[in-house]
């Protein structure tokens, strides 16, 4: 198939946007035709046609922009599929991996002071969002959505009631290969920890969202049991943090983090579906999250991670993570199959099929 792809940035740190890659490198890989419309992309993958769009102005008019200019060099091509990671004006399949942004405010209330959710979501750049999301989600604009959660096919629902038949499910994939077979001990000498130490791992930016907050405190609380937080990704380090907190910064090698770790440590206000739990799970170790993530749903309490309601619940998270931290280090059973990138592409296709011609 002739596919385009829309995707507004490429950030080598971002979930989304390593995602969008491996999908572009495994789709042009199976032979289909890929083009990438992009304000800015880093390195596209081989064998992929990147399409520049330029859009000028402030945060709080960009995207939409963005989409607009989108929408102009579309209406002069002819693809078999049009298929966004963005919200745009018009597309066959979009695919809501930045969950809803009703939502996502609606967390941010939720876990804010009380004096501070009236200002939550006021200003014009969050308007603007909303306006394009609306937009996005009217089932005339868009033929299909595609979710990588059941909380995330929920959501639409609940907030545009986008017909049912029309949402697919299709979970995150990774290269399992990648994770497999790492060498713990290489890794751990590479970041200063004894065998000793058990080893939570913080993988990703956007550490407010992702509740970086809660889990130093979570660390800093079973620091006497030598137990060492790992934070692997962009963000200012705070200025007073816990001592048994180790600060990497983005790691290209993000596999080796996993290698060096024991468990998982991802606490989101908001995540439609995280992919580092994927990733988690490829390397064989536990996963403690909380259900405002759909990844949660590939947890299996007990036996391949603990869920918690709250992410700010800091005793709860104690007690989820607590049962993880007796005994030598456990290597969790998982369908390494149901991981794969090449599941979520064949799954991915799939759907786009349903608009070809």
């Amino acid at each position: 198939m002739k596919l385009a792809l829309i995707r507004r940035k490429f950030d080598a740190n971002g979930g989304a946007e390593l995602y969008t890659q491996r999908l572009l490198a495994a789709l042009a890989e199976s032979g289909h035709e890929t083009h990438l419309f992009a304000e800015s992309w880093a390195a596209p993958p081989g064998n992929v046609t990147l399409h520049p769009v330029l859009v000028r102005g402030g945060r709080a008019r960009r995207a939409r922009r963005f989409a607009e200019a989108v929408q102009a060099q579309l209406s002069t091509l002819q693809f078999d599929s049009v298929f966004s990671l963005e919200r745009t004006l018009k597309q066959d399949v979009y695919r809501a991996g930045d969950g809803v942004h009703q939502v996502w405010l609606e967390r941010r209330r939720e876990f804010a002071p009380w004096w501070a959710r009236w200002l939550i979501g006021r200003g014009s750049f969050h308007q603007g969002i909303l306006d394009l999301e609306r937009e996005t989600f009217n089932p005339s604009n868009t033929r299909h959505v595609i979710v990588n959660s059941q909380m995330v096919r929920r959501e639409i629902r609940r907030c545009f009631n986008f017909p049912e038949d029309r949402i697919h499910l299709v979970r995150n994939g990774v290269n399992v290969e990648r994770f497999q077979n790492l060498d713990r001990l290489a890794a751990r000498a590479r970041f200063g920890f004894s065998e000793s130490e058990f080893v939570m791992v913080f993988v990703g930016s956007g550490w407010k969202r992702k509740g970086l907050r809660h889990a130093m405190e979570v660390a800093r609380r079973l620091g006497d049991r030598g137990v060492r937080l790992l934070v692997a990704g962009k963000g200012k380090i705070p200025s007073n943090p816990p001592s048994n907190v180790l600060f990497i910064g983005p790691l290209a090698e993000v596999e080796t983090a996993y290698a060096a770790g024991d468990l998982l440590l991802c606490l989101p206000l908001y995540e439609p579906s995280a992919n580092v739990v994927c990733e988690a799970l490829a390397a064989g170790i536990p996963v403690v999250t909380s259900v405002q993530n759909g990844a949660a749903e590939w947890i299996k309490h007990g036996v391949t991670g603990s869920v918690v309601d709250n992410p700010s619940d800091i005793p709860a998270v104690l007690r989820a993570v607590e049962p993880w931290l007796t005994g030598a280090r456990r290597r969790i059973p998982i369908e390494l199959d149901e991981l794969r990138i090449e599941r979520n592409v064949q799954e991915t296709l799939q759907v786009l099929s349903l608009c070809r011609p």
